[in-house]
């Protein structure tokens, strides 16, 4: 085992492996109760969707750790979850069934493109700086959502964000979680954002403030209602909405796992002479998880962010991942105990991870301008846009701009024109 995941080459052990995958579990958990809200909207079975939950991270990221040897978990994205249901069905009122299928469609095309490594070699060609910002704009991103998460920070109608009520009782349970990660993390006590999420849990059902599980175990819902629908619906695809949807699917779906890949590889030490080893496998594992997504009754997975928990306890293998994949095992047999790990438990993990995330800010080159644009809005965008794939878009929309007034049209991969031209249109139709 040890000899198949590397171990003695990354410098990792049994027990930080298993640490970082319980501590990306703890992370991402909350998905086995979100993701069933957000669809069952759509009309779909919440428990169906519960348990195709479960099992798509689970072969997702035992793809991942396997075939990659990456420590990464793959589940169902939030953002496309919500475009799914709120988007798609609610808001243009098509059939929940028919935009599953338009999922199942999008994740065959991006399976291809993995098989013919179309996918690799778009990552490859990202100049090392773009990467960077990627890499460091997915920890702004993930600290902004930890502070909301936690109430630290809130909408406001005036600023847009405030500061929020921090005398709140799961505010404060927030801000406990995030001294207690930092005075271990600077300690340099290794799995610090496991145990504090660990303390912080108790904390909160002493003071009451988390609900105490009333029972441990309990039954696994059928899939009946979701699974294999897709077959019954392909030939209503082939509809001008649904072909939009589709493409929708395929451009976020893309750039939200290459951003992810990048940012993740890069902070696990992993990125070679801007490349990353065994990208093709990891894309792989990510495209086939999109297709088994669909036919269990889910939609689009993509490669999680919250895996950066995991990464900063010091996961280097896919070991982490068959850990992951364990700990969903279990949640399916014990999603009582699961649904008591509230968002304000694991904000401090999402808060001080982004932090060391945006450490990749000081590989970019600061010192000249068309670098910077582009590696700026890159950073920033995706914070204040929610979205990863805006900020990976202005960045490759930017970035031939910057050279071609330069005169330098010839340094951009002609594979970068074909993503500016690609983003453009997504910004002008889609966004």
């Amino acid at each position: 085992m040890k000899k198949f995941f590397e171990f003695a080459e990354r410098g990792t052990s049994y027990k930080t492996e298993t640490l970082a995958g319980i501590t990306t579990f703890l992370s991402i958990a909350y998905i086995l109760i979100v993701n069933p809200i957000i669809l069952s909207q759509s009309g779909m079975d919440h428990g169906a969707v519960f348990t195709a939950t479960a099992l798509t991270a689970i072969i997702g990221t035992l793809l991942m750790g396997i075939l990659a040897n990456f420590p990464i978990a793959i589940a169902p994205s939030m953002g496309l979850n919500s475009f799914f249901t709120f988007t798609v069905c609610i808001g243009m009122g098509i059939d929940w069934q028919v935009t599953l299928t338009g999922v199942f469609v999008a994740g065959i095309i991006f399976l291809i493109l993995s098989l013919f490594k179309i996918r690799e070699k778009i990552i490859n060609i990202i100049p090392s700086d773009l990467k960077f910002a990627i890499a460091s704009g997915i920890g702004f991103f993930i600290t902004f959502v930890g502070l909301k998460n936690g109430g630290i920070i809130v909408g406001n109608p005036d600023t847009f964000v405030a500061i929020g009520d921090l005398t709140s009782p799961m505010t404060l349970l927030a801000i406990l979680g995030i001294f207690l990660t930092i005075i271990m993390l600077v300690k340099g006590i290794n799995g610090g954002i496991f145990y504090a999420m660990v303390i912080t849990t108790i904390v909160g059902m002493l003071f009451g403030k988390i609900e105490v599980p009333s029972s441990i175990v309990g039954s696994i819902p059928s899939l009946e209602p979701t699974f294999g629908v897709v077959f019954g619906h392909l030939d209503e695809i082939f509809t001008a909405e649904i072909l939009t949807v589709i493409f929708t699917f395929l451009i976020v779906a893309f750039f939200d796992t290459a951003g992810a890949l990048i940012g993740l590889t890069s902070q696990a030490g992993m990125m070679k002479d801007n490349k990353i080893p065994n990208i093709g496998k990891g894309l792989l594992a990510d495209s086939a998880a999109g297709v088994i997504g669909a036919v269990l009754g889910t939609s689009t997975p993509a490669t999680s962010v919250e895996s950066s928990a995991g990464i900063a306890v010091g996961g280097k293998t896919g070991f982490t991942s068959v850990v992951i994949a364990a700990c969903f095992v279990v949640a399916l047999f014990f999603s009582p105990l699961v649904s008591v790990i509230s968002v304000e438990v694991t904000s401090a993990a999402l808060i001080i991870v982004g932090a060391l995330m945006a450490m990749e800010i000081r590989r970019i080159n600061w010192t000249k301008l068309e670098i910077v644009i582009p590696a700026f809005l890159t950073i920033i965008m995706m914070p204040l846009t929610s979205s990863v794939v805006i900020g990976i878009g202005l960045g490759f929309v930017l970035y031939p701009i910057c050279l071609i007034a330069q005169k330098r049209a010839k340094e951009v991969h002609p594979i970068m024109y074909v993503l500016c031209l690609l983003f453009l249109l997504y910004f002008a139709f889609i966004v």
